[in-house]
């Protein structure tokens, strides 16, 4: 039976279920150029707007992943380990956590992501340091896994390409926050990569694509669900982003903030959170028997230098300069940069955490369309957490910018993003759940 584009989107478009055939029809059409963005647009909207049940889900990431190479990498180590985050505002955990977990001997081979709406992308961090690379083929992928441990790259036209073109649409589409269409993604690049064990952070709260700590928890079932149908041990943590991760928010800013947690600075919130990441990433892969084993080789890495000489490497193996992992005041640099000062004087109560990644992406940091070119020197500091007392005319944090007009609207719209009170808060935790594939 001949299958047409229109009446897949109809069914969906009328609360219908899809077959595996039409999901595989959509998925391999689109890959090779032979379905329009706006017929693909159109049908994720109509899933966005009706939903995939736990089924059609599985066939999505099944035939994204199987849109081209699966990659095999035991000839290389016996188990491969991988992260994921969910995406949130502030989140360069994998630039400190990878390096880490390959200075601890694990192979870490990672596909990563560009920006989505509000939420930064590592790709585009990495992508701060000259030169640097996301693009390799596979035979690139491999041999830079089996020489330093360490690969990070984005989708190419062998591994998981329709998630490369849907992930781009979706950003400018209003249809990013979808359970379904986000765990297809993730999953999709994580079984075409080849990672036997995957770590994934799921953000909860008012910068994440989940809002609520339910709605995270409900996504992170739903892919360690997938992992275990396609055969992979998968840990989902439930991470905390109803603030920004550290203080940086912006590429460059983010890649510095990154660099200084690996010399032993930086927020200690932001080194808690890598450390429970990258310790149960080392535990998974098999490389420590305990949580606390696998907490002091990650703390033992960072202490010595070998997670900062990891990311060198890195940097250096995909074409970056690493003369800024050594000097990051090379790293790219706004020309202004500014104090941002509170308005209002009491103790911050809660933040809108995806208005300041906002922020960022009107100051240049980010896409509003798919061809926007991103500023990799802008973005803003903030200092200020859930919990913590201000007065009025403080300062909470300062503006990155390249122009008059993003400083001063920045200078408004972030300490507006702030909600205080007269009375004390207590800040949020970390993390607020382990999802076990048990």
């Amino acid at each position: 039976m001949t299958i047409r584009m229109v009446d897949v989107l109809a069914r969906k478009r009328d609360g219908g279920e899809l077959t595996g055939e039409e999901i595989a029809f959509f998925v391999r059409e689109y890959a090779a150029g032979a379905i329009p963005d706006y017929q693909a647009a159109a049908l994720l909207m109509a899933i966005y707007l009706r939903g995939m049940n736990r089924r059609e889900t599985v066939d999505l990431t099944l035939a994204m992943a199987h849109s081209g190479e699966l990659l095999d990498l035991h000839d290389i180590a016996p188990r491969i380990v991988d992260k994921h985050s969910s995406g949130g505002v502030g989140d360069k955990t994998s630039l400190a956590v990878l390096p880490l977990v390959a200075a601890c001997g694990v192979p870490v081979g990672k596909m990563s992501g560009r920006g989505l709406g509000s939420s930064g992308g590592t790709l585009d961090k990495m992508e701060s340091f000259a030169g640097w690379s996301p693009e390799l083929s596979l035979a690139q992928f491999k041999r830079q896994l089996r020489d330093i441990g360490l690969v990070l790259a984005g989708q190419t036209a062998d591994l998981a390409p329709a998630d490369g073109k849907l992930y781009a649409l979706r950003d400018v589409t209003a249809t990013v926050s979808n359970r379904s269409l986000i765990a297809a993604s993730i999953m999709s690049k994580k079984l075409a990569a080849g990672a036997d064990a995957i770590v994934l952070d799921v953000k909860a709260g008012s910068g994440a694509f989940m809002p609520t700590v339910a709605a995270a928890e409900d996504l992170a079932r739903l892919m360690v669900e997938i992992g275990a149908d396609a055969g992979r041990e998968v840990v989902a943590l439930i991470s905390d982003m109803n603030q920004p991760l550290g203080h940086a928010v912006g590429n460059a800013l983010e890649v510095k903030e990154a660099i200084a947690a690996l010399q032993g600075g930086g927020p200690d919130e932001f080194w808690q959170h890598c450390l429970t990441v990258a310790a149960t990433m080392v535990r998974l892969a098999g490389a420590a028997a305990t949580d606390d084993e696998a907490r002091a080789l990650i703390t033992a890495a960072r202490a010595d230098g070998r997670g900062l000489a990891k990311l060198r490497q890195l940097v250096v193996a995909q074409g970056g300069d690493g003369r800024q992992v050594d000097d990051p005041s090379r790293l790219p640099q706004a020309r202004y940069v500014e104090p941002i000062e509170a308005t209002g004087s009491g103790t911050v109560a809660a933040m809108d955490t995806g208005e300041l990644g906002w922020v960022c992406v009107r100051c240049g940091g980010g896409r509003l369309v798919k061809s926007d070119r991103i500023d990799p020197g802008v973005g803003f500091l903030l200092t200020a957490k859930i919990g913590d007392t201000i007065e009025k005319g403080q300062v909470i944090g300062e503006i990155h910018a390249n122009d008059d007009m993003t400083l001063q609207q920045a200078q408004r719209d972030i300490p507006a993003a702030l909600t205080l009170s007269p009375d004390p808060v207590a800040p949020p935790p970390l993390f607020y759940a382990t999802i076990n594939g048990e």
